[in-house]
């Protein structure tokens, strides 16, 4: 198990990220599956809109790219964040950084493990399964 949590661009550190990398770890085996080289990178708007540009053909902002490099069940990946979109978010949908933060995360995984949101019922079934997965997470933050 390799979790990395990295910065590009930014001066945003997330508060407690030994805690975090544990409780990714426990989320993902939850779910059945062993980590396995996982990084996630926190960065700005730019420089998330060149790779999604780069490498999906998208011109636009986005808060959370995922690359699945996944290996029978052993969940690979990069999970890039920007935390610029993620602040915006956090004040458009009323809600703490922190939470917003952690909502991106799982979200990121879930792609990892599986999951699509390109349409409105894979949307609906991400977003109920990231509200299970950060009530976990924050029940597994308390408990560390």
């Amino acid at each position: 198990m390799k979790i990395g949590i990295y910065y590009e661009n930014t001066g945003f550190r997330l508060k407690g990220s030994g805690k975090a990398k544990k409780i990714i770890e426990k989320v993902i085996r939850k779910q059945g599956r062993i980590s396995d080289d996982l990084n996630f990178i926190f960065t700005d708007d730019e420089t998330l809109r060149k790779i999604n540009v780069q490498f999906l053909n998208h011109d636009y902002f986005t808060d959370v790219i995922t690359f699945n490099y996944n290996v029978s069940n052993k969940i690979k990946g990069e999970v890039y964040i920007s935390i610029d979109t993620v602040k915006l978010n956090s004040i458009n949908y009323n809600v703490s950084l922190r939470n917003e933060v952690v909502r991106v995360m799982m979200h990121g995984i879930l792609h990892l493990l599986g999951y699509d949101d390109k349409s409105d019922s894979d949307k609906e079934k991400m977003t109920i399964m990231e509200d299970l997965l950060i009530v976990d997470y924050n029940t597994l933050i308390n408990e560390l």
